[in-house]
Parts: structure tokens; sequence; C-alpha cells
């Protein structure tokens, strides 16, 4: 029989704030298993211009293009502490972080993302993080 898949805690610092998050094994293994492929994880993430209350980073730099795997789970919808990963041919591949009500999206249009990473706790400075961002600029990203 096989064994369930355990949480596994991975930390989220964005600038100086360091989060805990679950790693979303239980909705996205593949993708959870490329997410820990590129951690650590170091780049900076913006606002999400198109997705309404969410932070990104593109991926750009880290990710081999012809890596593909299939959605698993996908949302557009994600939920405040949700980090989506995605890589599609819409948009370039990137990391969002949903900080209140989004709507993944580019100028393409709707997008789906995997949820492979949970925030539990800290939303409210999630939130304060993410209008920061909004009106200051970049910050920071570690994901490790």
């Amino acid at each position: 029989m096989p064994q369930p898949l355990l949480p596994a805690t991975v930390t989220v610092t964005i600038g100086a704030d360091v989060f805990l998050a679950r790693l979303r094994q239980d909705l996205a293994p593949r993708w959870c298993q490329r997410l820990k492929e590129l951690m650590p994880y170091r780049g900076d993430v913006i606002h999400a211009r198109w997705s309404g209350e969410a932070i990104w980073s593109p991926l750009s730099s880290n990710w081999q293009s012809q890596a593909v795997f299939p959605p698993e789970s996908p949302t557009g919808r994600p939920r405040s502490g949700d980090v989506l990963l995605f890589a599609g041919s819409q948009s370039e591949p990137e990391l969002l972080i949903a900080y209140g009500p989004t709507r993944f999206a580019s100028k393409s249009g709707a997008l789906e993302g995997n949820v492979v990473l949970t925030i539990d706790d800290r939303h409210a400075r999630l939130a304060e993080l993410g209008r920061e961002i909004l009106w200051r600029g970049a910050l920071r990203l570690r994901i490790e």
C-alpha cells in the first residue's frame, strides 16, 4: 500500500517577512516536484496587474522551455495564501501568490495554475506586503 504524502513545510520570504507554507503534494505532486527542483528559489516579486490582489515572480530564467507537465487540479481563482505555479503557452512561467481576491490572468486572458504551496498564517501581513509592492515596487523572494 502506498504511503500518503505528508505535508512538507517550506519557508517563503518576501522582503524581510518570513511565512511558513505547506507544500501541496496532495493537489499537484508533479508540479510540487518541479518547484522542489527550483529550490532554493531566489527572485523578485512584483504586483500582478492583471490578476487582482496577487504578486508574481517570473521564472523564465529558471525554467527549461521544454519542461511540460499536465495540469493537476489547476485553478484560476486561488485563495489568499495560495501559491500557483504556471508554465503554459499563454504566458511566461511564473509563481503567483494570492493575497486577496484574485482571478489569475495575463494580457492574453484567463490563466490557470497549479497550487504548489499554501501560506496558512499571517494573511493580514501578506496583504500589507501586496499593497506595499503595488505602490512601492518589487521585493526579493526566497523559497526554500
